[in-house]
């Protein structure tokens, strides 16, 4: 399982717009419950949640847009995905910093 930490200053609108956006993207790429949006916390202004993804719903992302998630300019393939899943996000209203905790 992919774990992304995410950060926002608008926790309210931004989870919302997280869940749309990650709702549309299992609907475009054919899976169904395929993350998890643990419990927020806040620091210095800050609120930050981890993003859970399950490796079936990883595949399927990386298979309908390798061809997309290859063009990052970064060395390792957990780098690509988190900046693709940044600007998918940001494409979608939703605006906030991820950062690749693990795998």
């Amino acid at each position: 399982m992919t774990i992304l930490e995410v950060s926002t200053k608008n926790l309210v609108n931004d989870r919302l717009a997280l869940k749309m956006a990650l709702s549309h993207l299992e609907t475009a790429v054919g899976s169904a419950g395929g993350f998890v949006i643990e419990e927020p916390y806040t620091n210095m202004g800050w609120t930050f949640f981890k993003l859970n993804i399950k490796p079936d719903f990883q595949m399927r992302i990386e298979e309908k847009f390798g061809d997309m998630i290859s063009k990052y300019k970064w060395k390792n393939n957990d780098e690509k995905f988190t900046h693709f899943m940044k600007d998918y996000f940001d494409a979608k209203n939703c605006s906030v910093e991820l950062k690749f905790v693990s795998l």
